[in-house]
């Protein structure tokens, strides 16, 4: 099991719940507070990180799997990606291991450019969580997404809310247009926490981190009355699991907040399904941080 830290993780986590995985796979990733937790207990190899379009590291990344793979009795490689899915795949093919790929549930119309090498390359059997799009080479796999619905919550919604911030951590992309939307609000105050990665700011109400281990987020998330979160896959669903329905803000390339604009496709999704509010950073208001109150989520699979 192959896959980026962050939303890739904990994509192919969920997924796996569904993949009948051996309890004594090895999970491949990169070492971070969110790996650490999330991978409790289970065998895992941490590499150095591998940025988006790092070639150099896919590179040092393949040699070190490679290796590795040489003493597994694998009997396949999945990943969700991102850039070191490519690595997984190459090991795998250099030492005869079937290998899947399944493309990000943010990908609502086509394959990112991980799953196009994979695809060219030929390194892999292509899985897409969407039907509009899946064919060819491309099969259809159920999406994680599929496991939620929106019931209403118990209770009378708080006059004043209390907010939970976060942007992402992807280095080195700052997100300030969704931090000053939510300042504009005015719903801000001395209870609000923000988890803020890259985007350093020392004029905000409340607690600003740069980043919460994996159990103080989901306790600031099921504290919080209001969840504002980027439109990031591993954010969203994080957020989906504590039952919460939260604000979802997708980052724009325009603006040098991200690679690309794969966060428009999965804020797209969210709203499609009716599980978020979706807002972009212009348009957020205290109208649409209110919206997300008197809902709560629950799954609809085990």
């Amino acid at each position: 099991m192959v896959a980026s830290s962050g939303g890739h993780l904990f994509e192919l986590d969920v997924l796996s719940r569904a993949m009948d995985v051996h309890p004594d796979s090895l999970w491949v990733t990169f070492d971070s507070p969110q790996t650490r937790s999330l991978l409790a207990g289970r065998r895992v190899l941490t590499l150095p990180y591998v940025a988006p379009r790092d070639h150099v590291g896919v590179l040092r990344a393949t040699r070190a799997l490679t290796r590795v793979l040489r003493e597994e009795r694998a009997e396949a490689v999945v990943s969700t990606g991102a850039a070191v899915a490519v690595s997984g795949f190459l090991a795998a093919r250099r030492s005869g291991i079937p290998a899947h790929y399944v493309e990000s549930v943010s990908r609502t119309h086509g394959p990112s450019l991980t799953g196009r090498i994979v695809s060219g390359l030929h390194l892999a059997t292509l899985w897409s969580q969407h039907p509009g799009w899946a064919g060819g080479r491309w099969h259809e796999h159920p999406s994680v997404m599929a496991e939620y619905a929106v019931v209403p919550a118990e209770g009378v919604p708080p006059a004043r809310p209390r907010l939970f911030v976060t942007v992402g951590t992807i280095r080195p992309y700052r997100f300030d247009a969704l931090v000053d939307a939510v300042l504009a609000t005015g719903l801000a105050d001395e209870h609000t926490v923000w988890q803020l990665g890259s985007t350093t700011r020392d004029d905000l109400p409340g607690r600003v981190v740069p980043l919460l281990d994996p159990a103080e987020l989901e306790d600031c998330v099921r504290a919080a009355d209001v969840v504002v979160t980027h439109a990031g896959v591993g954010s969203v669903l994080g957020v989906l699991e504590q039952g919460v329905v939260p604000v979802v803000v997708p980052r724009r390339a325009a603006r040098d907040e991200h690679v690309d604009d794969h966060q428009r496709e999965i804020a797209a999704l969210v709203a499609d399904l009716g599980v978020a509010v979706v807002r972009e950073a212009g348009e957020l208001d205290a109208v649409a941080l209110r919206a997300s109150l008197g809902r709560r989520v629950r799954r609809t699979a085990p």
